[in-house]
């Protein structure tokens, strides 16, 4: 069961530089016309209104770099080792900064290729601004990954059919929702999902929606796997 106690972005700023050496900078990027790349353990851009982060952030972690060809278009090759444990949760993140009450939409489409082999999650990452809630949206996963918590039950929502999970990190309340089948692509309607924690099961109040990310929690990648979000656009109003 993986365990997080921050946002990824927060882990990104806060805690101390792994043992990683010369090994982050090994991993190579695509030979592409990429307008930005880089293996550095926290680089990060900003492009069209989304921020990129590389962000290996895990215990024990290998090599990963990091490309955009834009804003929406982006990806990474890892390889990180056959061993338990969230290593990095490559990401592009989009600020909104609203209450739920005051949303009258949001949503996000979402196209990847992901490999088939590896341990990992593709997931969205939905912070409040104070990080006392996080809500993940896992829409295909590989190997043996599995969320925070105890089952909720399943429930039909935002266009997809998910198994729930509720817990905590010790730092955080965690609700996540995993998709009963893996989706390479579609579109998620969120704010129906934050309203049912809300309204419906009543485990949050409402709270001021701050980041929304997406990406790819990887805990094993050996030998060179590549993940691709060939595009990923998120709204709101």
């Amino acid at each position: 069961m993986a365990s997080r106690t921050l946002s990824r972005v927060t882990k990104a700023l806060l805690a101390p530089a792994l043992a990683l050496g010369v090994t982050v900078g090994l991993a190579s990027a695509p030979a592409s016309a990429a307008v930005w790349n880089s293996c550095g353990q926290w680089a990060q851009t900003n492009l069209n209104g989304y921020t990129l982060y590389n962000n290996i952030w895990g215990s024990g972690a290998g090599a990963q770099c990091i490309w955009a060809n834009s804003g929406t278009n982006w990806g990474v090759n890892a390889n990180h080792p056959n061993t338990g444990g969230i290593k990095s949760y490559p990401n592009q993140t989009k600020a909104i900064n609203k209450s739920i009450t005051s949303l009258s939409s949001l949503s996000s489409s979402y196209n990847v290729s992901v490999p088939s082999s590896g341990a990992y999650n593709t997931s969205y990452d939905i912070w409040d601004t104070d990080h006392d809630y996080e809500i993940m949206l896992w829409v295909n996963k590989t190997g043996p990954v599995g969320p925070i918590g105890s089952s909720q039950g399943s429930v039909s929502l935002g266009g997809h059919s998910w198994n729930v999970f509720k817990g905590t990190n010790g730092a955080n309340e965690v609700f996540s929702f995993i998709r009963t089948s893996n989706s390479g692509s579609g579109t998620v309607n969120i704010l129906p999902i934050l309203k049912w924690i809300k309204d419906t099961k009543k485990w949050m109040g409402n709270e001021t929606i701050g980041d929304v990310q997406f990406g790819f929690e990887i805990t094993s990648s050996s030998g060179g796997l590549d993940f691709r979000t060939n595009s990923l656009t998120v709204s709101s109003s």
